[in-house]
């Protein structure tokens, strides 16, 4: 794990994010003293495929209860808060 100075950090903060997005985690210093932990984000899901989406949107409709308030009425419902 590296150490960088906050002017360091200001400075080359482009390089400093695609280092981190590369895997590797530095500490920022404020006068010598940890100020901030660059880590990288956890690993990004694989996107839902078509067939895996529609298969969700079936499985919810099965879930949700039909009620006999319209579409418009939910809306209106919604904003109240």
């Amino acid at each position: 794990m590296e150490t960088v100075g906050a002017f360091e950090a200001k400075t080359h903060l482009s390089s400093l994010l695609d280092r981190v997005a590369n895997g590797e985690e530095i500490t920022i210093t404020r006068h010598g003293v940890p100020a901030a932990l660059l880590v990288p984000v956890e690993a990004k899901r694989p996107k839902l495929s078509h067939r895996e989406i529609v298969e969700g949107m079936r499985d919810l409709r099965k879930r949700v209860k039909p009620s006999k308030m319209s579409i418009r009425d939910m809306i209106n419902e919604g904003r109240r808060y």
